[in-house]
């Protein structure tokens, strides 16, 4: 771990100069319909997991698969429309990818075999990547940073939000996944125009002014004296999506193969896990303008520990819901994470900055594969468990990383403001 004696790192400030409270608000509630349309696109693919399977006829193996495809298409939109944010507009590009993760979540009810659902989750992986960076990139630019976190839980609440609609509608439509992909989907087609009118056009002064530069942004993340760090935080991000993968992605399937759960209690036990999440987002985002960025590792330790527990207190609802609430409400410490990625690296990157929380699917881009091979010869359980070793990693690497904020709790290497 860095100690105080480190020097601290300088960036660019870019504080200051914000659009008017109400503007910033209505924005801001635009970004959230764009986020919960978005989170329910994403988790399809593990909520609705063990229906696909059935209906197409997949193995664990090929069903996890479906996860990689749509991971390795959100690393290449993560990269591609982050920069093409900052360089041609946040809000031109946050319309672009609601209508191409509506449109291709749509696609998926038309398929009917493997090599197609693939190439579905692949190409609405590609448009959802550019989520993430664009909204972030976007709200940071309306409000200061001593109230970001809080912004972040709000983000965070509404993914927690889609995520449990959509394990509690899974269950009272008895998993019919085609029904569940079209209420998705329609709606963000319809909507992405309202971006033009309800994002201030400041949003996307900062990206205007980088738009002239023939440097590509993201090499600026790779400069001589930023190069470290943004491996580093690669690497966290990829630690956090092999670990959610390993666990969150085959628990659906675990508490319906493994525990032999009615599809109305694995909804409830998603649902409830969700819950929490919401809840501990409000939480990590308090503790996160309060106490540091970094201080929020420590809930990556938490996740763990429950992760452990979950997987030995056998079928009993209650405990697993309990437990499971437990999970949740620590996994959500990472709710920080937008805003600290734009917090240290210049204004000018702020949309690619923010798409580094998507690089990880380098390395989570392998899980379902390796998790639903290991899980074929060893089982879902002790598979599983991998996600908790993987958390604890993640989490030391989370400490060693530079702070951004101004009075830290715990000690570290911090960003000077310039």
């Amino acid at each position: 771990m860095v100690t105080d004696a480190a020097p601290p790192l300088i960036v660019a400030s870019d504080e200051g100069n914000y659009p008017p409270l109400a503007r910033g608000i209505v924005a801001f509630a635009f970004l959230m319909v764009a986020e919960f349309f978005y989170s329910w696109a994403w988790n399809s693919v593990d909520v609705l997991r063990p229906y696909i399977r059935e209906s197409l006829g997949l193995t664990l193996t090929e069903a996890g698969s479906g996860y990689s495809a749509q991971g390795a298409g959100a690393l290449i939109g993560a990269v591609v429309m982050g920069q093409l944010a900052d360089r041609f507009g946040r809000r031109k590009m946050l319309a672009v990818v609601m209508i191409g993760y509506g449109l291709a979540l749509i696609a998926g009810t038309f398929v009917t075999s493997y090599a197609a659902y693939l190439a579905d989750r692949f190409l609405l992986g590609l448009f959802m990547g550019g989520i993430f960076p664009i909204v972030v990139g976007i709200y940071v630019g309306l409000f200061a940073s001593n109230v970001r976190g809080r912004l972040a839980s709000l983000i965070n609440a509404i993914f927690g939000c889609a995520v449990t609609l959509l394990g509690v509608t899974s269950g009272w439509v008895g998993g019919d996944w085609k029904w569940l992909l079209w209420m998705g989907g329609v709606p963000p087609v319809l909507l992405a125009g309202f971006a033009f009118v309800l994002i201030p056009s400041t949003a996307d002064a900062r990206a205007d002014a980088a738009a002239g530069k023939a440097r590509a942004p993201v090499l600026d993340l790779f400069s001589r004296d930023m190069r470290v760090q943004t491996l580093a935080l690669a690497a966290l991000m990829g630690l956090n999506f092999f670990g959610y993968q390993a666990f969150s992605g085959w628990l659906t399937t675990y508490l319906r193969d493994v525990r032999h759960l009615s599809p109305a209690t694995l909804g409830d036990l998603v649902a409830w896990q969700f819950a929490a999440n919401i809840i501990g987002g409000f939480f990590w985002g308090w503790t996160g303008d309060t106490f540091g960025r970094r201080f929020n590792a420590l809930g990556f330790i938490g996740a763990a520990l429950a992760i452990l527990i979950y997987l030995n207190v056998g079928t009993n609802v209650v405990l697993l819901g309990s437990v499971g609430a437990a999970y949740g409400f620590m996994l959500s410490s990472s709710v920080v994470w937008g805003p600290w990625l734009t917090e240290l690296y210049p204004p000018h990157l702020k949309s690619t900055a923010a798409s580094i929380f998507n690089w990880g699917r380098i390395v989570s881009f392998f899980a379902p594969l390796v998790t639903g091979s290991l899980a074929s010869s060893f089982g879902l359980g002790a598979t599983m468990g991998l996600a908790s070793v993987t958390f604890v990693i993640a989490g030391l690497i989370w400490l060693a990383l530079p702070e951004t904020h101004a009075s830290p709790l715990l000690p570290g290497r911090r960003l000077k403001a310039r």
